[in-house]
């Protein structure tokens, strides 16, 4: 894809690609999904596009251990689709990942546009990589 504008790719594809998802919310109205990799709110838009950006971000679940992997792309290696992204692995506790989310997305004015939604997957990732509590459960104490 070299040399190709991102506005065109997105004109060519936004209609019909295999990552679209279409679905009827209330009554007739339509909601378009993505299910791009490099798509941060899954949703079907040009902002949000993996495909037809140069400068993507990406955060998922880093494996068994409580980490989380912030993905961004390389724009030089675009051609080159298993080098193109770089990966950072954060093992710490959430202030200092947000805080090193910020740095990455808006501090160096990679995609700043972007700040807030990367913090809100961050957010999401993080809930859903704790673990629940074990044991029994106590009963309400409430006078009888």
């Amino acid at each position: 894809m070299a040399n190709v504008p991102g506005p065109l790719i997105w004109e060519i594809v936004k209609k019909n690609n295999s990552f679209l998802v279409k679905e009827f919310g209330n009554g007739t109205a339509k909601v378009q999904f993505s299910k791009e990799t490099n798509n941060l709110c899954n949703v079907h838009s040009f902002k949000h596009s993996g495909l037809a950006n140069r400068k993507t971000v990406t955060i998922q679940p880093g494996g068994k251990d409580l980490s989380v992997v912030l993905a961004t792309s390389k724009t030089k290696k675009q051609n080159n689709p298993s080098i193109s992204l770089q990966k950072s692995v954060m093992k710490k506790e959430f202030p200092r990942m947000a805080k090193a989310v910020v740095n990455q997305v808006s501090d160096n004015y990679y995609r700043v546009d972007l700040k807030k939604a990367a913090l809100a997957r961050l957010s999401a990732v993080h809930r859903s990589l704790k673990v629940a509590k074990s044991g029994v459960k106590k009963r309400n104490r409430q006078a009888v």
